[in-house]
């Protein structure tokens, strides 16, 4: 069996869950992790040792994935990335569920129990973390993060950058602003504005 030469981005919590992923599937990787947190470096990482900082962008590998699960620093290592001409690998879980007429695009991860349905569309590097469920026809944006066991119903939309927080249910067809972010169990039956912060049941506005 090929073995795949893949650089991890980032060697904190998420990265962890990613490489989780990473070892319960079948193929065989070398793998180099990297992080700009000085603290972490020579640490241990699984069986690699993360080196730190990143570096120069252009000498990395061209197989990567950004394992960081804050949005706007995933958000930034990936538009640099991209300015240089680097692609990005996905990465799913062999218990996620996932409809063969979903649309994942590069760099994405999907956790054990993710279920996705058919016609979804997901953007570029867009974390769906344990349990989320994501019903038919929606269409995820770039660089959005969808906590564990968030539930969006079939045909919503949420915009590039948005956090769609733990155990929150969003109902179907409604419309999510970019860099939005929905409280851990908000219950969402309105449309929400690009940048507003929602929590509760029924979700309401608390920052814009």
């Amino acid at each position: 069996m090929a073995t795949k030469k893949l650089l991890l981005i980032g060697a904190g919590g998420h990265a962890k869950v990613v490489y989780d992923a990473l070892r319960r599937g079948s193929d065989a990787f070398d793998l180099e992790v990297r992080d700009d947190n000085p603290a972490f470096n020579g640490q241990q990482f699984f069986d690699s040792t993360i080196i730190t900082p990143v570096g120069n962008f252009l000498a990395l590998s061209t197989s990567i994935h950004i394992a960081i699960g804050n949005n706007r620093v995933r958000a930034k290592f990936g538009r640099e990335l991209q300015k240089m001409g680097k692609s990005f690998c996905s990465i799913i879980h062999p218990m996620a569920i996932l409809s063969p007429d979903t649309d994942i695009g590069e760099g994405g991860f999907a956790s054990a129990g993710t279920i996705l349905g058919p016609m979804a569309r997901i953007g570029i590097c867009v974390i769906m973390n344990h349990g989320a469920i994501i019903d038919h026809d929606c269409q995820i944006g770039d660089w959005v993060h969808i906590a564990p066991n968030a539930t969006l119903g079939g045909g919503v939309r949420i915009g590039e950058g948005s956090l769609i927080g733990a155990g929150a249910v969003i109902l179907p067809g409604l419309s999510i602003g970019a860099w939005s972010i929905i409280g851990a169990g908000a219950v969402v039956i309105n449309n929400v504005q690009s940048g507003e912060t929602v929590v509760g049941s029924p979700a309401r506005v608390i920052q814009k």
